[in-house]
């Protein structure tokens, strides 16, 4: 990587800084999640959702979703 911190776009530097401060809380404290039973319905249903966010279908904005539950 020839990238300097100077070369960076401010949304490039923020993205590589969220995904180093991930990696190091992955590092000290694991994933919650590790070893735990999944349904096969959810894991058919993330799938579905991996393979539709894949190939380019969004869902709803949290703020339309956020004003449909009266939350705003």
């Amino acid at each position: 990587m020839g990238t300097t911190v100077a070369q960076m776009s401010k949304e490039e530097l923020k993205e590589l800084i969220a995904a180093i401060v991930e990696q190091k809380l992955l590092e000290l404290i694991g994933d919650p999640d590790e070893g735990l039973f999944i349904r096969k319905s959810l894991h058919d249903r993330l799938l579905l959702q991996k393979k539709a966010v894949a190939e380019g279908e969004r869902g709803e904005l949290f703020d339309d979703v956020a004003r449909e539950l009266g939350l705003v």
